[in-house]
């Protein structure tokens, strides 16, 4: 990976246009033969590939099944390991939430407890959403701080809410106040380090009294907290590449990592069309573009090979009307595997086009993983696709003399 200070010297700006598309979770591992790409009708993405320069790309390293949240930071050119996000503010930025330097972020369930303190249910029988907002609402009006320490909290979907604690001396550094699994008894959060014992001190107080505040609310009578965590010192896209960079993407998440690092996030719609409709809209307004597309994960997650193939192919009907804007530099791959056979993330490489008109096209005749390997980008880390893509977009000198 290039020294973050290195390519900051090196990067010039100019007017290309610079789009990445992201497919969820797009690569597989054969079943019956094939994977999901390989059973998939894909004309449009095929012809892209035969004139574009195809590798495959490792997320992290080899081995390596990653979270959604490292997998984007590495394609967005960010070291991993170094810029580390906890899963409290990307849910929070995922929601529109600002956060600051002294915000102390988590993912919150509802739960249901029995008299003895054991997690009967970690949903709370799957409240609706409109329960947890008045819950939320019930919880705000009750616990509004904690010794001094501001306590906010946001409704999400059906049993999930996300709780911003905001003050000085706030630490990260805790576990989970949540066993994870139904039949143990509820916890508290416990200080990984000294200097998070008072941060301890104040979330398990809040958990208790908002477990008092819910009392005549089972199923949802308690609590359980995960995640927690601030905002990292990260730079943004901006500074780091000097681009005008904007994101499309239908899940809170994605939003929120795509702002973390600077993204202007635009509105869309729920479906890809939609997403796509949202990048014609805002064509002339920016020099990057961020699209992830999220349905063919979803199906991989469902063990569902049928159903990612249909993903797969609702994207490529949809790549035409990206290639009439005519970008200078167009990338598509995924930010990790989702094999239906494995119902999860996994740690196989990903296929990877990058078109541009200064690259050499290769042999690649089809946009599936076996055929990607043969290609002229080889295997290589994700971190990489950023300096690729600004290099193709004549937006990056000569290094040295």
């Amino acid at each position: 990976m290039v020294p973050e200070e290195i390519l900051r010297s090196l990067v010039v700006e100019n007017t290309t246009k610079l789009v990445m598309i992201v497919m969820d979770g797009v690569g597989g591992v054969p079943v019956r033969g094939k994977t999901e790409l390989e059973a998939s009708k894909t004309p449009n993405l095929d012809r892209l590939a035969a004139r574009s320069a195809c590798g495959l790309i490792d997320p992290i390293s080899y081995g390596i099944t990653p979270g959604s949240g490292p997998s984007h930071l590495a394609l967005f050119g960010y070291d991993p390991f170094r810029y580390e996000i906890g899963r409290g503010v990307m849910e929070a930025l995922g929601i529109g939430l600002t956060l600051t330097r002294e915000s102390l972020a988590a993912r919150g369930n509802f739960a249901t407890i029995n008299e003895e303190g054991m997690i009967v249910d970690r949903r709370a029988g799957r409240i609706s959403t409109e329960k947890n907002r008045e819950l939320c609402e019930v919880l705000q009006r009750e616990i509004r701080e904690i010794d001094g320490i501001q306590v906010f909290v946001y409704p999400g979907k059906e049993h999930r809410f996300v709780i911003v604690f905001k003050g000085e001396g706030l630490r990260d550094e805790l576990t989970d106040a949540d066993p994870q699994k139904e039949g143990l008894k509820a916890k508290g959060t416990e200080a990984l380090r000294l200097e998070a014992q008072k941060t301890a001190d104040i979330i398990n107080q809040y958990i208790k009294k908002a477990t008092d505040v819910l009392k005549p609310f089972k199923p949802a009578n308690t609590v359980l907290l995960r995640g927690f965590s601030k905002v990292p010192e990260i730079p943004s896209m901006r500074e780091r590449y000097k681009i005008k960079p904007a994101a499309i993407a239908t899940y809170p998440m994605y939003r929120g990592l795509a702002r973390l690092v600077g993204m202007e996030i635009l509105p869309s719609g729920e479906t890809p069309k939609e997403e796509v409709e949202a990048l014609r809209r805002n064509y002339d307004r920016f020099d990057f573009f961020y699209i992830h597309f999220k349905k063919s994960d979803m199906a991989g997650e469902d063990g569902d090979f049928k159903k990612k193939v249909k993903a797969i192919e609702e994207v490529d009907r949809l790549l035409p009307s990206i290639l009439k804007l005519n970008p200078d530099v167009l990338v598509i791959t995924g930010d990790h595997s989702t094999p239906s056979i494995l119902k999860s993330h996994s740690w196989h490489p990903n296929p990877i086009l990058l078109y541009s008109k200064y690259i050499r096209p290769d042999e690649v005749k089809r946009f599936t993983e076996r055929d990607c390997r043969r290609g002229e980008l080889g295997r290589f880390p994700a971190t990489e696709i950023l300096p690729l893509m600004l290099a193709n977009g004549l937006r990056l000198k000569k290094f040295g003399a």
